[in-house]
């Protein structure tokens, strides 16, 4: 019943908060190991979701694990999903736009590298390291739809500006609830890699 109210009962990533403003965090996160898939939304009807339910089974959310051991392997939070430029376009990060979509979870913090993580069983998902990061972090509750991602995104992009960040490389957006929490409990972040 708690995670319908939005409470967290899994690992999330560690930090460490370098700078906090009224409007933002900036964070240094360690090395990970991450599960990956990279896909065309167009591939799955537009949902640019779809890369959920494989990775899930990866792990073994529902049911038997889909990796080579099979071990079971802890959900962890957040979600992040990337999603790639097309051109000169923004990036994409809802339906409506046409590109490609890669969607994460982040490994439980004790396989400290990719090769210790089972193998999946889908060749379509990918186990990789991930390095150490600096991010510019801004929270907020409720469903992370397009609009409110590109208002979070642009605000957080000038404040950055204003305060004299660079900005290194294309944003990823956090979720850490399931979809079936309540949209006001729900935690989401947009995060900005930054030098």
């Amino acid at each position: 019943m708690g995670m319908v109210f939005g409470k967290l009962r899994v690992e999330t990533p560690k930090f460490e908060v370098v700078k906090s403003t009224a409007d933002y965090e900036i964070r240094q996160y360690p090395p990970s190991v991450v599960a990956e898939i990279t896909y065309d939304p167009t591939q799955f009807k537009g949902d640019k979701d779809a890369g959920f339910s494989i990775l899930a089974k990866y792990i073994g959310v529902f049911g038997n694990p889909q990796n080579t051991k099979p071990e079971k392997i802890a959900m962890t939070s957040p979600v992040i999903t990337k999603a790639e430029k097309i051109g000169m376009t923004s990036p994409v990060v809802t339906k409506g736009n046409v590109g490609r979509v890669t969607m994460q979870f982040t490994l439980p913090e004790k396989y400290k590298k990719a090769e210790e993580a089972p193998m999946p069983v889908d060749e379509r998902v990918v186990i990789t390291e991930e390095g150490e990061k600096k991010y510019a972090v801004v929270g907020f509750n409720g469903v992370a739809t397009e609009g409110v991602v590109t208002e979070k995104l642009e605000k957080l992009k000038k404040d950055l500006e204003r305060d004299g960040f660079k900005i290194a490389g294309e944003h990823v957006l956090g979720r850490y609830n399931p979809p079936w929490t309540l949209p006001y409990f729900r935690t989401n972040e947009v995060m900005v890699p930054v030098e």
